[in-house]
């Protein structure tokens, strides 16, 4: 067993088969279709919100909203007395609304707070059981589940998401009980280009384990995962297993792995696998493709046992961190700046140069090709425009694998440029039309692509003149910090930018408008002089505004238009 540690290799039979049947595009309406379960469901929600501002008495609104939203949630598989519990904590609320308050207010903060009580857990469990890997230190995490969960592919999922972040990571397969086990892990780790251990001929679980994790261990992985046997609540002999590899390995997380599709069962399985292995966390598979995923996540909020990631697409790269504030801000359409701003950070996208050109009121070609490049870094589009306020309403509307086929076609219209095209503003082009003949034939796209792409560049330029100098919105931005007056006037500036005013729903973090990201990459916050978070917030204290306004500041504004359908939207 000792040469039992194989490295991936670059393509077989089986793969291109399976690549074949992956981009035939047979299953692409139905995953469409599957993606937007969960956005019904905060369809509804934001619905029930909108109708309070229709006017008539406030009281009737309420029982309206609420009735609303829990058959929403209801028909999520919630269970009943969660949901009961939900509408009397928020009628509570609006009962000690204080004289002179606005009901209205208080009611959308209430049921926000609900919303995120309903699918959270208290800050001392989530904060204890939340993994944090060290680099320089081998870190073991142990999965546990039932079988048809989604646990070995989770197994990669996760590999995929610390892979992207700087780790060193290693896969052990563990699973000598069902047939073809090894086979799958190995297939999806040689896609992700990550080394993994298992064996053909070793047929005792807790050995394999510890072999792999020691061989891990020794060549300095950061990161080793660990997959076991999928079980049932009844194999009492394959809990027993569980709890063998755990003492053998010494796992510094134990992770469950929970099909969403099971609603309101996932309580008592977890439960169950709670007595028999003290796992610390949860990831929840299969969000995209139930519409119990919301049952799903309330029930295990119900057991303390906090949820660290969800499973939202089929993809590698379809692995969520979960925050309840912001899984419910994405639910309501808010989109979630945040999580955006946390995965670019993570990922240690290359902004520097960038940021320092919007700064000058300079964005280059090159600056767009670097931006159209850290988009592809960042997963799927969908779920990035999930993030996005303006956008996220409109995220099921995307198909993944199109939007990343349009972002590569414009990679290889920008790396067919010379260093003296990309460096310029694009003028060059309209000086000389014959070089744009050049690029879309050394592409081998179109001159109507290749003209988009200049015209999109154009419209990130406009924005990041409008930004840049020592009067541009970001050096006012940074100014404003300590003086109420400049931040007053760059709150006139933004909304300007942005096509219209910011109202709407209070309480909701007050995040910053799309302004300070041309093309994904000028996140405001960022770094490079920027000014920080609170200083955006106060730019908005009438808190985000709801998706209505949000929509048409999406039409109004030329450069979240050009973003948008450089992602794929047809708007």
């Amino acid at each position: 067993m000792s040469n039992s540690i194989e490295l991936p290799y670059r393509i077989t039979q089986t793969r291109l088969l399976h690549l074949r049947h992956y981009y035939s595009g047979h299953d692409q309406n139905k995953y469409k279709s599957l993606k937007m379960v969960l956005e019904d469901l905060g369809k509804r929600i934001n619905g029930a919100f909108a109708n309070l501002s229709k006017g008539g008495d406030i009281d009737e609104a309420l029982d309206a909203m609420l009735k609303e939203v829990c058959s929403a949630l209801l028909e999520s598989d919630v269970n009943i007395k969660l949901v009961s519990q939900l509408r009397q904590k928020v009628k509570n609320s609006v009962k000690a609304t204080p004289n002179g308050a606005s009901k209205k207010k208080v009611i959308q903060k209430a049921l926000f707070d609900e919303l995120v009580n309903l699918v959270g857990v208290d800050e001392s469990a989530a904060s204890a059981a939340k993994f944090k890997p060290q680099k320089g230190k081998s870190n073991v995490v142990m999965f546990v589940g039932l079988q048809g969960s989604g646990k070995t592919t989770s197994c990669t999922k996760l590999a995929v998401y610390y892979q992207r972040r700087g780790f060193k990571v290693g896969l052990v397969c563990a699973d000598t009980f069902r047939a073809g086990a090894f086979d799958q892990l190995k297939q999806n780790a040689t896609k992700a280009k990550i080394p993994f251990f298992g064996s053909y001929t070793e047929t005792d679980p807790v050995a394999v384990a510890a072999e792999g994790v020691a061989k891990f261990k020794k060549e300095k992985f950061e990161i080793i995962i660990v997959d076991t046997s999928g079980r049932h609540r009844q194999e009492s002999e394959l809990f027993t297993e569980m709890v063998d590899i755990g003492a053998a390995v010494k796992p510094d997380s134990t992770i469950m792995v929970l099909d969403a599709s099971i609603g309101q069962a996932a309580e008592p399985q977890s439960r169950a696998f709670k007595d028999a292995s003290d796992f610390g966390s949860i990831i929840l598979t299969k969000m995209d493709g139930h519409a119990k995923g919301g049952g799903a996540i309330s029930a295990v909020a119900a057991t303390n046992t906090p949820i660290i990631f969800i499973g939202t697409g089929e993809h590698i790269h379809d692995l969520e961190a979960f925050s309840p504030k912001q899984f419910i801000s994405k639910l309501l359409g808010i989109g979630d700046l945040q999580g955006l701003m946390e995965t670019m950070q993570s990922l240690n996208l290359d902004q520097k140069k960038t940021m320092e050109h919007i700064q000058e009121g300079i964005f280059t070609l090159a600056d767009l090709r670097d931006q159209m490049g850290n988009m592809l870094k960042m997963g799927s589009l969908s779920s990035i425009a999930g993030m996005i306020p303006g956008l996220s309403g409109m995220a099921s509307s995307i198909s993944d694998e199109e939007g990343t086929r349009r972002i590569k076609r414009m990679i290889y219209i920008l790396d067919s440029m010379n260093q003296k095209e990309l460096d310029s503003d694009g003028s060059i082009f309209k000086e000389v039309p014959s070089r744009i003949t050049r690029v879309a034939r050394g592409s081998g796209t179109s001159i109507r692509e290749v003209e988009e792409v200049l015209q999109q560049q154009k419209m990130m330029a406009s924005m990041a003149s409008r930004m840049g100098g020592k009067n541009g919105m970001m050096s006012r931005m940074q100014n404003a910090q300590n003086n109420p007056a400049q931040m007053a006037a760059a709150q006139r500036r933004a909304q300007q930018m942005m096509g219209g005013g910011a109202g709407g729903m209070p309480g909701m973090g007050g995040m910053p408008g799309m302004g300070g990201m041309p093309g994904m990459g000028g996140m405001p916050g960022m770094g490079g002089g920027m000014p920080d978070m609170s200083a955006l917030q106060g730019m908005f204290p009438g808190g985000m505004p709801d998706m209505g306004q949000m929509m048409n500041m999406v039409q109004n504004n030329p450069q979240m238009k050009a973003m948008a359908r450089s992602m794929g939207l047809g708007i």
